[in-house]
């Protein structure tokens, strides 16, 4: 720990500008979630998020594209601390449950990273706007796509696959991608909206993947419609 420490405490740190910088990009974007979740996505306005901040429009373009990808600031952190987590998995860990780890074990050091910039409640409100936002959440499934693409090739790389000539970590990731958007959508439509809620719908979908893969679903006394009459 003590190398750790003294590795950490050696590193520069950002100068005056870059921290203001930083400060002001922070600001826009806790300021963009606030109106985001109290006025819906469509009543917010880059003017509005400007001006809640003191700044310029020119100001708020010079730190993002867009208003959606303000909106989508905290989402696209969390995924970055995913993907890091699945590049740092144990080496001959079955790729499933890399990926379920990845995300399970990394919960808390997400939360943690959003805190930093947003209250995690702000962050789980906006994220039910996403959810329930047409042009939201079509840019939601679009990056998800390409988060998915990501992970394939990180999974193919470890497992010494091409991941163009085999098929496997593609299919393996859009399983997974679909089991994520179950436990999204759960969680949108039920009662409680909490981060651990959330947590707790994807590990119970994840722990039905195998089952729900193989297992025989029939239900003791249920019609074949097999059945040759």
């Amino acid at each position: 720990m003590g190398t750790v420490g003294t590795a950490v405490d050696a590193l520069p740190r950002p100068g005056l500008r870059e921290r203001k910088k930083r400060r002001t990009r922070d600001a826009l974007v806790r300021a963009a979630l606030e109106l985001i979740a109290t006025r819906g996505y469509e009543g917010t306005t880059v003017d509005d998020i400007a001006a809640a901040v003191d700044v310029s429009q020119r100001t708020f373009f010079r730190y993002f594209a867009s208003k959606e990808e303000v909106a989508f600031f905290v989402p696209r952190l969390a995924e970055s601390h995913v993907i890091g987590a699945v590049r740092e998995r144990p080496p001959g860990e079955a790729p499933l449950e890399v990926l379920r780890r990845a995300v399970l074990d990394s919960w808390d050091g997400i939360n943690e990273a959003v805190e930093q910039l947003v209250p995690l409640e702000l962050h789980m409100r906006v994220y039910r706007v996403i959810e329930s936002t047409p042009a939201l959440l079509a840019a939601h499934l679009r990056r998800a796509e390409e988060l998915e693409e990501e992970l394939a090739r990180i999974i193919a790389e470890r497992e010494g696959l091409d991941v163009d000539a085999d098929p496997r970590p593609r299919i393996l990731v859009a399983a997974f991608g679909g089991v994520i958007r179950v436990a999204e959508r759960r969680w949108s439509v039920g009662d409680d909206f909490s981060a651990a809620a959330m947590r707790d719908l994807m590990t119970t979908c994840l722990d039905h993947v195998g089952p729900a893969l193989v297992g025989n679903w029939r239900t003791e006394g249920a019609p074949n419609r097999h059945t040759e009459t």
